[in-house]
């Protein structure tokens, strides 16, 4: 079953169009061709990827049965982590309709037309408490306007013992990728971001205790239980 619902966001789509939408969907042909992604990550970030691929591998580990959240979903990278027949509840959030379309081609390419699309205002979604065993949050963090609240709101969600598994671009790993950083938050692609220290804070701070947190180049990899 397919499924769109509505949730009005206080703030736009940072993805819509212009610079920030022809960046976004340079983004997404990147990371789902791996040969591709790999030299992009050390030339831009410094960082091996094969940390993200290995995170969304989580999402195949799941028992039958399970529920995942993924949000921001962005193109859907995380849904090539899915077995072949594995039977999860699968949503993946956006608040982009452009991230969403994207994520609905590819889900059916890869023929699962069980994955629920809901287009939401990350720190407002529309999902009941302690509804998911997995939460995945990969590359969106340092795009938000509000990265604690959105946290805080996916902690929400997650089951006692639960796990949200994700990355973020963090600040302090060095000049170049710093002004990275500033270059994407003045084409709008960016959020406010943070340091890998404020990224410990975030998840503290809703409620989570760290599993891991490995910075690669000036990406934060992190693993955290919902307690």
């Amino acid at each position: 079953m397919l499924t769109t619902v509505n949730c009005m966001p206080d703030h736009p789509s940072i993805w819509g169009s212009g610079t920030a939408g022809r960046l976004g969907g340079a983004y997404d042909f990147a990371v789902e061709h791996e040969w591709l992604a790999r030299p992009a990550g050390i030339a831009l970030w410094g960082t091996d990827t094969r940390l993200l691929y290995d995170s969304i591998s989580m999402v195949g580990e799941l028992p039958d049965g399970s529920a995942v959240l993924d949000v921001p979903c962005g193109g859907g990278v995380a849904l090539r982590g899915l077995r072949p027949g594995q039977n999860v509840r699968y949503v993946a959030a956006d608040l982009s309709t452009e991230m969403l379309a994207r994520a609905r081609g590819r889900g059916a390419a890869l023929g699962r037309d069980d994955i629920e699309f809901l287009e939401a205002d990350i720190e407002r979604m529309p999902l009941g408490d302690n509804e998911f065993d997995l939460c995945v949050s990969f590359n969106g963090l340092h795009c938000l306007p509000n990265p604690p609240a959105a946290v805080r709101e996916i902690a929400r969600c997650v089951k006692p013992g639960g796990r949200l598994v994700g990355d973020s671009v963090v600040r302090g790993a060095g000049f170049r990728q710093d002004l990275a950083i500033g270059f994407l938050r003045r084409a709008g692609v960016f959020g406010v971001g943070g340091t890998i220290e404020e990224l410990r804070d975030w998840l503290t701070d809703a409620g989570l205790r760290i599993d891991r947190i490995q910075r690669s180049g000036a990406l934060a990899h992190f693993t955290a239980t919902a307690t």
